[in-house]
């Protein structure tokens, strides 16, 4: 076989035989296909898509292409989630600790950030001394102990995605379904996993702004795991403001913890234990929807979901005590808010717009290796559906420094993502559908 020739096929809209994928997936991870040929490979399927038995051939080359953990010596049923990334979205964070003081076994492999979209390996890296560069035999270890471990991508697991990864997003393939698909999966069916919760976003601040395309990665994801004897449920969720009112690492990680205290912003409150509640549900410790809410409820309220996170905290190298004094989270030297220009009822926020901003401050990178500010980000003062008067901030900065570029810039832009009108307004449905 030759690369040249499979691209041509797939560029002419051709399908191509898993043998073919499997050759290209495995010369590029092995050296040997360059990542020009694979560039063009990535634009070839962007274009002219992947079948379900093609996509479902990629995330198996992608999969077979490193370590797929067997963690069958773990005791208890094994749940994953994960979200194709939205703006404010830390429900990880305060997920994991919640399902696992339910009795769900969750071996968490996330990502970093880039773009407008957070990373849940940086918001965990923004608590002083915590560590997701583990090895899988400590993942293992606290798997075990905690119920629980949040680490990255290990250069064992997936590594054909790792590369495939950086080359989408530097080659304006990152929207492509079968692409986005099976980097997902690959990654989350190397974990061992028994069961997986998708949240797939919708909307302005999401990858997917429209519902049918949403729809149509839910379905793709849903349908892979299946054929791969996995139990996988899906939601899709609004991402058309911010989820919560914290954008940003240290921000964001410290409403994560308001959370498992009780309190936290209602709509990132309800995604959250909705999302946990359907992992319950995959790993049979409930069998009904309402019962399985209630037993999430119930571990944040009597605190052991706060405690089960703080274990996590120190035995993956955190300062436990920055979960009972979040002064202890980095924290930016400049807060500059941004004020209402006129009185009004707030009628839409551009979650990108919002995104953006934040990565402007130095909460986002552009590139895989940039570095990222762990202080800094943008906090909403109101959401949705709020009255503000004239001269009222709209939101906060957090911020490296004063004046000049970039604050007075982000200032202006955070501004105009604000929509004001003199109407009643109220955002839609936080849980869209449910595919399951």
């Amino acid at each position: 076989m030759r690369a040249s020739e499979i691209i041509r096929a797939k560029r002419d809209g051709g399908r191509l035989r898993p043998e073919e994928i499997r050759f290209l997936v495995d010369g590029y991870a092995g050296g040997a296909i360059p990542d020009y040929q694979l560039a063009a490979f990535c634009m070839a399927v962007f274009f002219r898509g992947m079948d379900g038995e093609e996509t479902a051939a990629l995330t198996e080359a992608m999969l077979r292409s490193g370590q797929v953990l067997d963690l069958s010596d773990v005791p208890g049923v094994k749940v994953d989630k994960h979200s194709t990334g939205g703006v404010g979205d830390k429900v990880s964070l305060a997920l994991a600790p919640i399902a696992a003081a339910c009795g769900v076994v969750v071996p968490m492999v996330s990502g970093r950030g880039l773009g407008h979209t957070g990373g849940t390996l940086d918001k965990l890296e923004a608590i002083p001394g915590f560590r997701v560069d583990l090895p899988v035999s400590r993942f293992r270890e606290l798997l075990r102990r905690n119920g629980a471990c949040l680490i990255g991508q290990t250069a064992e697991i997936a590594p054909a995605d790792k590369k495939l990864y950086a080359l989408r997003d530097v080659t304006a393939t990152v929207e492509s379904i079968p692409l986005i698909a099976g980097s997902i999966m690959s990654k989350k069916l190397a974990e061992g996993i028994d069961g997986l919760v998708l949240d797939v976003k919708v909307g302005r601040g999401a990858f997917m702004k429209r519902r049918e395309e949403a729809g149509l990665l839910a379905r793709t994801l849903a349908g892979i795991g299946r054929a791969m004897g996995k139990r996988v449920t899906v939601l899709l969720t609004d991402m058309e403001q911010p989820l919560g009112l914290a954008v940003g690492n240290a921000l964001e990680a410290a409403e994560a913890v308001e959370l498992l205290r009780g309190g936290g912003p209602p709509d990132l409150r309800e995604v959250t234990l909705a999302l946990c509640a359907e992992m319950l549900l995959l790993a049979g410790v409930e069998t009904g929807g309402a019962a399985a809410r209630r037993r999430v409820e119930r571990a944040v309220a009597d605190g052991s979901a706060l405690e089960r996170f703080r274990r996590i905290v120190e035995d993956q190298g955190g300062d436990p005590r920055a979960v009972d004094d979040l002064a202890r989270l980095p924290r930016a030297p400049v807060q500059r808010d941004v004020p209402a220009t006129a009185a009004g009822v707030v009628q839409a926020i551009d979650a990108e717009a919002i995104g953006l901003a934040a990565m402007s401050l130095g909460a986002g990178r552009v590139r895989v290796e940039d570095r990222v500010d762990p202080a800094v980000g943008v906090v909403l003062r109101h959401k949705v559906g709020e009255a503000v008067e004239r001269g009222a901030p709209l939101a906060t900065l957090h911020a490296a420094r004063q004046g000049g570029e970039p604050v007075e810039a982000v200032a202006a832009r955070v501004a105009a993502a604000y929509r004001l009108g003199p109407d009643p307004a109220s955002p839609g449905p936080l849980v869209l559908e449910r595919i399951g």
